[in-house]
């Protein structure tokens, strides 16, 4: 039996390492936080000194306003619609400060080593050398910030960077410009380079539904949820009436030059842009079919077409990493996540993943909500099942997700906010996850 006035260590100080810690100290479980940069706010910190953060100049949330913030703590009506990174730091900084947890982070330290102790209790081991024993270790570092990179045959002799990497236009200016990928983030780039870039291509392999972030002037999200809460639509109804409403704003997304892909909406995640469908339309940007060959300084496409290329950015997804943990305990492939309600592997009790999820609907609240579901088990307010019944959970998700949602490795993360919530909800209620 796990030492229980053993504290619990916190790893990351980003929106779910503050979300986590502030469960915590309501629950009344004493515990300590690891954050090896010099102030809080993980991705959402321009340049953090941490050098994790993807976040490029022009960055601005995609969840609107209404949506974004932590239930205790809505975000104040002065702010835009959608937030910048600046704006979401500004936010975040005052929920910490309100809900008193900065004392309790340790900055500028790094974990190096987690493991099992031996005796149901954990070790810690800081890049001091220091090693330090827990009850139990909540991971929350992020899953944006290990670039993966795609394999394409030949070589290229331009520039060529992951997105993660990227800032700004400035390096661009005058070149002609390769972004591969479709997500958020590609076409924000995309729309960011192109203005100044002698020719912006954009390359894609199944294409995307590209959604405005607007629709008659309200934030897009606002739309999902008035269908969703005031006329209790399931989530596949909402997305595909949304979608009917969009078609209306917009049009026909092939008629601009991006190709409609071929699976549903509610099969993916939806690009959001309210810019890419026009400059593609004015062909500022142009869309291609995947890779097939670098060729040096120039790039072959499926379609047998070629185009001159300096410089190529792969805004194509991250790898989620735990460096601090040896891959043979536990680590995340392109394949299934073992994890009980999306937090827990069975086999390593006393070790949970925080914000580790990609989710339809918006990501702050989903992870305060994950942080009170982990505070309520650590604090013996909630039971947890035994190790059968989580494998169960555990496979009818994964059955879920191949039943629902597209086959890529963007998807391995993927879960509906409000199905997702309520599990976690009811948990909390009746005081024993099933």
């Amino acid at each position: 039996m796990t030492d229980p006035l053993l504290p619990v260590c916190i790893i990351g100080a980003g929106s779910s390492g503050v979300a986590l810690a502030k469960a915590l100290k309501e629950q009344g479980v004493h515990f300590e936080c690891f954050e090896i940069g010099s102030r809080i706010g993980g991705m959402w910190r321009y340049e953090n000194d941490n050098g994790l953060s993807s976040a490029y100049r022009s960055l601005h949330i995609d969840t609107s306003r209404n949506n974004l913030g932590y239930s205790d703590f809505p975000i104040p009506d002065t702010y835009p619609d959608f937030l910048s990174h600046y704006e979401v730091m500004d936010y975040l900084e005052a929920y910490a400060e309100r809900a008193g947890v900065l004392p309790h982070i340790r900055f500028n330290t790094r974990v190096e080593d987690v493991r099992p102790a031996g005796d149901g209790s954990w070790n810690v081991r800081l890049q001091s050398g220091e090693v330090k024993r827990y009850r139990a270790v909540l991971v929350a570092n992020g899953h944006l910030w290990d670039p993966r990179l795609p394999e394409f045959t030949g070589h290229f002799s331009g520039l060529a960077m992951h997105s993660h990497h990227y800032r700004t236009a400035e390096p661009f200016k005058d070149k002609h410009v390769l972004v591969v990928g479709i997500g958020n983030s590609a076409v924000d780039i995309a729309v960011d380079v192109c203005k100044s870039a002698k020719s912006t291509h954009l390359s894609t392999r199944r294409s995307a539904w590209v959604m405005p972030k607007y629709i008659m002037g309200v934030p897009i999200d606002r739309w999902s949820s008035f269908f969703m809460r005031k006329w209790h639509l399931p989530t596949r109804l909402a997305r595909m009436l949304v979608q009917r409403f969009a078609y209306l704003a917009v049009g026909n997304q092939a008629r601009y030059g991006v190709p409609r892909p071929k699976h549903a909406i509610w099969q993916e995640h939806a690009t959001l842009s309210q810019e890419l469908l026009p400059y593609v339309g004015h062909g500022w940007i142009r869309i291609k079919p995947n890779v097939r060959e670098l060729q040096g300084t120039q790039v072959a496409f499926d379609d047998g077409s070629t185009a001159p290329i300096d410089a190529i950015i792969y805004a194509t997804g991250y790898r989620t990493s735990f460096p601090f943990i040896a891959p043979e305990l536990f680590e995340v492939t392109d394949g299934k996540v073992a994890l009980y309600r999306r937090m827990l592997p069975p086999a390593l009790p006393g070790l949970f993943f925080v914000g580790l999820v990609q989710p339809i609907g918006p990501t702050i609240p989903l992870v305060e909500i994950q942080a009170r579901w982990v505070a309520s088990v650590l604090s013996g307010q909630t039971q947890l099942p035994d190790t059968r019944t989580m494998h169960a959970e555990i496979t009818r998700h994964h059955r879920h997700q191949a039943e629902r949602y597209v086959g890529s490795a963007r998807y391995t993360l993927e879960v509906d906010f409000r199905d997702y919530a309520k599990q976690l909800r009811g948990d909390i209620q009746r005081k024993k996850a099933s």
